[in-house]
């Protein structure tokens, strides 16, 4: 498969199947970086996707754009449409990235009571250890 096949499935509507979209972008990452990158930021920033997709392509992101992963991983872990556990999983991949957007997330759960109570308890234990005040602000909204 040519480079320019490589762009086309990875950054085109018109395949179905995101799986092969990911992978079209991980091999073309090996020869255009930029557009590899491009490609899964569209993907995990779409709230289109279904939850397993958004967080494979954060997580391709992440080896080839820092700072496009964390927006990502930031995005999926505020979405209250994305399934609680996998918001979390979000916010917990942050920290290595961006310890302000991992706050952020983790504030955003801890305050969401449409979360269960356990995930929300988590999350407010690991914003504690990021952002102390954050987390006394946020603490008595947790049955």
């Amino acid at each position: 498969m040519s480079q320019d096949d490589l762009a086309e499935k990875a950054g085109t509507a018109m395949f179905d199947d995101y799986d092969d979209r990911i992978e079209a972008a991980r091999k073309l990452a090996r020869f255009d970086p930029g557009a590899a990158a491009k490609a899964l930021r569209a993907l995990a920033c779409d709230d289109g996707m279904d939850d397993e997709t958004r967080i494979d392509a954060a997580e391709a992101l992440a080896r080839l754009d820092r700072s496009g992963a964390a927006e990502a991983y930031r995005l999926i872990a505020c979405d209250d449409g994305v399934h609680d556990g996998l918001r979390v999983e979000a916010a917990e991949r942050l920290p290595e990235l961006d310890q302000r957007a991992a706050a952020e997330a983790f504030r955003v759960i801890v305050r969401d009571d449409g979360v269960d109570d356990g995930l929300r308890s988590a999350a407010a234990e690991q914003l504690m250890a990021l952002d102390p005040r954050a987390a006394a602000d946020v603490l008595g909204l947790i049955r």
